[in-house]
Order: structure tokens, then C-alpha cells, then sequence
């Protein structure tokens, strides 16, 4: 049986995608690597199939006419034969040798865990200094367990797609589908099955390279407000999937509140720096929504530091907000 299926989701790729790809199947045949090649325009399909190719058995070339990024990792869960299931964008790469070691770790289970929790960096465009998303100091290393082991998230602590590899069967018991022709979907893809693991695993090793900087980048600041429509989507719906009652453990509770505060103070702070009347008027239309959709979530987030700071009156108060998050940015590596 194939251990780990890393999908990668694919659009005009080829630029990236020989690199991305080298870089994983040089750990061989327990790893199966799905090439999703979401309608390209460009060579990503005659890259993908050379590379199927070239690793027989371990690369398999997928087309599918364009679905955006959330409808490639939806082929992705529905193809995987792995036992875990990993996303890795074709801009992207990772560290060969941590690969490595997570798959003897994941080999080693007698009962498999349902995430693998790794750390993932930061490569800046134009950098030679990586910062780290690192979760040493918060998950127990080295060891299998549960959510109540797990400490306290700092605003700038949290777990992204390229952090998580969780266990397949578990994203097909949930049947978890993504919206399609939507970015941002990593936060859905994060949030969603996290409120159903029981057991973690977390492997102190830099394993995922996330490369940001470029300025056509979906993580750019000025291609987030262009999209803002699809954030302030994706953010609606973490809102109505948060059930305070629903998740019985406290510090499972406490993880998810953080990741929809800070999803929604992005969202704030980016029609905040768009500063024109619609993005304002946009901006209070998501608190009204949070408000009336899940009161009890309103309350947390309203009164928090960042809530409070995000939404002070008038162009004065957009001014000190947007401040502090030039701040924040700095402090909690809001990308």
C-alpha cells in the first residue's frame, strides 16, 4: 500500500513544477504523486507526462478542465490511494531529507495518526533570511497525541495547508469539497478536518518551502484585495462552520477560534488598506455577518485586541489599523 499521496494542484506551472516534482520523488515508491493539472494554457501537461515517464509508478499526469485551486485538491482526495494525504503547490517544494524522515516516521505507526504536523518556511523572494513556522514550543515532539497536550497558539502561530499531512480516510469519512474558482480554499482545507482528529503527531524538521514575494502571487497584498470577494467567501464560511458547543474539546476550540479571528482580521485589515467606500462598506458587511450568522463567535473576536484595533471609527482609526497591521505582518508573519 502507497503510505503518503502528495497532491499537487497545477495552472500554468511549468516554470515550477519539474523542480517541485524532482523534489519529492527522489523518496521513492511509498510515495505516489498526483499531478493535478487544472486546464493549463501553457506545457504543464507535457511536463507533467514526462515526469509520469520518468517515475513510473510513482508520478501519475491528471487533466482536468479548470476548477481552481479547491477543485484540484478535490480530484487530488478523490484519487489518492495513500494512506496520508498531502497538498504541495506546484510553486512550491520541499526538503528531500525531512521527506524522508517523515515517511519512516509515518512507516514506524502501528495505528495510523490523523494529522502529521511538520514545519514549514518562508522563502522570500529577494531573502536570504527564512523565517520558520515553527510549533516546538506549543506540540509535544516525537511522540503520538491529543489535543489536550496541545498548548496555547499565539496570534502568529498557526497551522497552514503546508503544515498538515492528515490521513486520507479521514478527509473521505468527512467528505470534505472544497468551493471551486475560489482561492484561499487552504483555510477551509485546514479548518474543516481539524475539528475531527484525535491524533497528532508532530515532527520538529523544515520540511515544506513556501515560496512567496512574487507580485502575481495569490498571497501578494495587492492580489488579495483584487480577490477580496473570494476571501470575504471563504472567511463566511469558516464563520458558519464554527459551532462554539459543538467541539466538545476545549483547546481543539481554542485553536479554531484563533484561526477564524485571524482570518478575519486579514480580511478587515485588507479592505482597510483598500480604503475606498465599497471596500468599507464590505468590511462592516462581514462584521454584520459574523454578528448575525454566530453572535457568540462575535463576542470573542469583537473584544479582542485585534478586533478592537481593526475596527476603529473613521479614517483616523484606518490609519492607526493599518498600522498596527504593517506591525503585525512583521510580528506574526501575516503573509
Amino acid at each position: 500500500m502507497t503510505l503518503l499521496t502528495v497532491a499537487i494542484p497545477s495552472y500554468n506551472a511549468s516554470e515550477y513544477l519539474h523542480y517541485c516534482v524532482e523534489s519529492l520523488a527522489l523518496a521513492g515508491d511509498q510515495l505516489e504523486i498526483l499531478i493535478i493539472n487544472d486546464g493549463s494554457a501553457d506545457k504543464t501537461q507535457e511536463i507533467a507526462e514526462s515526469l509520469q515517464a520518468k517515475y513510473p509508478g510513482i508520478v501519475r499526469a491528471i487533466y482536468q478542465d479548470n476548477m481552481g485551486h479547491g477543485g484540484a485538491v478535490n480530484t487530488g482526495m478523490r484519487e489518492a490511494k495513500g494512506t496520508y494525504f498531502k497538498v504541495v503547490d506546484s510553486d512550491d517544494w520541499v526538503d528531500t531529507r525531512a521527506l524522508l524522515k517523515i515517511l519512516e516516521t509515518l512507516e514506524s505507526f502501528v495505528e495510523p495518526v490523523d494529522a502529521f504536523i511538520t514545519n514549514f518556511v518562508y522563502e522570500k523572494e529577494g531573502k536570504s533570511r527564512k523565517a520558520v513556522m515553527r510549533y516546538d514550543e506549543i506540540l509535544p515532539e516525537d511522540r503520538i497525541f491529543t489535543w489536550d497536550e496541545v498548548g496555547s497558539f499565539g496570534k502568529g502561530q498557526y497551522m497552514m495547508m503546508h503544515s498538515l499531512i492528515y490521513r486520507t480516510q479521514l478527509l473521505k469519512d468527512i467528505a470534505l469539497e472544497l468551493p471551486t474558482h475560489t482561492f484561499y480554499v487552504d483555510n477551509i482545507f485546514v479548518f474543516e478536518p481539524l475539528k475531527y482528529v484525535q491524533t497528532m503527531y508532530y515532527l520538529p524538521v523544515d520540511f515544506y518551502r513556501y515560496l512567496i514575494g512574487r507580485e502575481e502571487q495569490s498571497v501578494n497584498e495587492t492580489v488579495m484585495i483584487s480577490r477580496i470577494d473570494q476571501q470575504i467567501k471563504v472567511n463566511k464560511i469558516l464563520i458558519d462552520s464554527f459551532d462554539m458547543d459543538a467541539i466538545a474539546n476545549e483547546r481543539c476550540r481554542d485553536y479554531l477560534l484563533n484561526h477564524v479571528e485571524i482570518t478575519t482580521i486579514i480580511s478587515s485589515a485588507l479592505l482597510n488598506r483598500a480604503g475606498q467606500a465599497e471596500h468599507i462598506a464590505k468590511k462592516k458587511e462581514l462584521w454584520e455577518y459574523l454578528k448575525t450568522h454566530n453572535p457568540e463567535l462575535y463576542k470573542k473576536v469583537r473584544r479582542g485586541m485585534l478586533g478592537q484595533i481593526i475596527n476603529l471609527y473613521g479614517y483616523p482609526g484606518r490609519k492607526v489599523s493599518n498600522a498596527a497591521y504593517r506591525i503585525a505582518r512583521r510580528i506574526y508573519g501575516f503573509n
